[in-house]
């Protein structure tokens, strides 16, 4: 049986060796768009399904124009990303906000944009954006998200594993750190969302040493995923598992994704 630890508490303690904040113009690395997405969407005060609706539209636009990708600045697209998620999800953000916010984050220390030529030019450009992604997705933005599954799973497993285990550790909260992060990455496509919620749930147990009583690990006829879901191979789980945890392994210089 693979072994999957998760050293959170080496996680808490890189995070005093960052070296300040990513400067997106000078830094290189395929998960900054993501990052600044994010970024962003913390700094409007966007709930986390919006953020993780920005970075689905996001990551599945790339996934059109994938032979041409190199023709489309990912910044923009995030932040028209980021402005649609907000009216699909009904957390709406107004668009000057997204342009400031967006604008400073991309330019450190820079003060908020007068209604002058760089501002309505910025504001054209999200605009525009927004009907270009629409148009890319064939006007199809719907989307399952794991979330509601995950918060199935969840009232499920606490009455599994007792109220006071289930209480004495962060399951809940861990999940969906992983079920954030993992929007980081273009994987996320590729997936069930049902599945995705349990490897989240399952990475989760597996740092605390959660075992769900009645189960055994070393039969596949025993996993205690089989009671949600019967598509889902020891082999996927695995699989799925080890995406998650590569976004952690994402680097930025010699620094990791969770410094």
């Amino acid at each position: 049986m693979k072994d999957v630890v998760i050293d959170l508490h080496a996680r808490e303690s890189n995070k005093t060796s960052r070296n300040g904040v990513t400067d997106y113009r000078k830094s290189q690395g395929a998960d900054l768009p993501a990052r600044f997405l994010f970024e962003c969407s913390i700094k409007l005060n966007q709930k986390p399904l919006t953020s993780a609706m920005a970075a689905i539209i996001f990551h599945r636009f790339y996934k059109e124009v994938e032979l041409n990708k190199t023709n489309y600045d990912e910044f923009l697209i995030a932040a028209s990303a980021l402005y649609l998620a907000g009216k699909l999800k009904d957390d709406p953000v107004k668009i000057r906000d997204v342009i400031n916010v967006t604008h400073k984050t991309l330019n450190r220390g820079s003060a908020p944009l007068e209604l002058d030529d760089e501002y309505w030019t910025l504001r054209d450009a999200i605009v525009q954006a927004e009907l270009l992604i629409t148009r890319m997705l064939k006007f199809d933005l719907s989307t399952v998200h794991p979330h509601k599954y995950m918060l199935h799973y969840m009232k499920s497993l606490q009455g599994w594993v007792g109220t006071s285990v289930w209480n004495s550790t962060p399951i809940a909260k861990i999940s969906a750190a992983f079920l954030q992060d993992f929007h980081h990455s273009s994987d996320i496509l590729n997936y069930k969302p049902s599945h995705i919620a349990i490897c989240c749930l399952s990475l989760a147990m597996q740092t605390y040493g959660i075992q769900v009583p009645l189960t055994n690990e070393s039969d596949e006829n025993t996993y205690w995923y089989n009671a949600f879901v019967s598509d889902l191979t020891k082999v996927l789980h695995w699989e799925l598992c080890d995406k998650i945890l590569k976004i952690y392994e994402t680097t930025r210089g010699d620094t990791k994704f969770f410094n």
